[in-house]
């Protein structure tokens, strides 16, 4: 048997001659936008007002990459010989995208539906600080979030409908 010295580049040599006579199918992405689908993850977008500062996002975070500040405010009485409320107030609300791993984890933890993901994905920063986006930075995400997939036609009606439901039927008939 006869060996063959240099076969191994001859071959990597015609895979490379192959690829260089072909059209590119690549897309020039500063110029030409890709398209992805609508429910891709780009950036966690921020409701603020459903946010209760429970802190399970940070809490569950592998990264860490979720700070969170707050102040409890007292809400009087509606009536008299009621009993005065408190009510957590997010104060802050930062992602450091730097460090977050886009796991999702953050987002299905939230009992509230706080966070959502945005299909945004051009948020590259000339700076590493400047990839911590605060409040305000999260809450204009929330403007390119797609609404929620419709439900299955065929599924079951939820418990929790069907008892809410049920419970109105009972007070209109009353």
């Amino acid at each position: 048997m006869v060996k063959m010295y240099g076969k191994g580049l001859w071959q990597g040599l015609a895979v490379t001659w192959r690829n260089l006579t072909r059209r590119s199918v690549t897309a020039g992405y500063p110029d030409v936008e890709p398209e992805l689908p609508p429910r891709s993850r780009g950036v966690i977008a921020l409701q603020e007002e459903n946010c209760t500062s429970c802190m399970l996002c940070a809490r569950e975070c592998p990264s860490w990459c979720i700070t969170i500040d707050s102040h409890k405010e007292v809400i009087p009485a509606p009536t008299e010989g009621g009993r005065d409320r408190s009510q957590n107030v997010l104060d802050r609300f930062d992602i450091d995208y730097s460090i977050c791993m886009y796991c999702s984890i953050c987002i299905e933890v939230c009992p509230f539906d706080a966070l959502h993901w945005s299909p945004e994905f051009a948020y590259a920063e000339g700076d590493l600080k400047d990839l911590t986006h605060d409040m305000n930075r999260l809450r204009t995400w929330m403007d390119t979030v797609p609404p929620p997939q419709a439900l299955d036609p065929g599924a079951d009606q939820g418990k929790e409908l069907q008892a809410y439901e049920l419970t109105r039927a009972t007070e209109e008939g009353l």
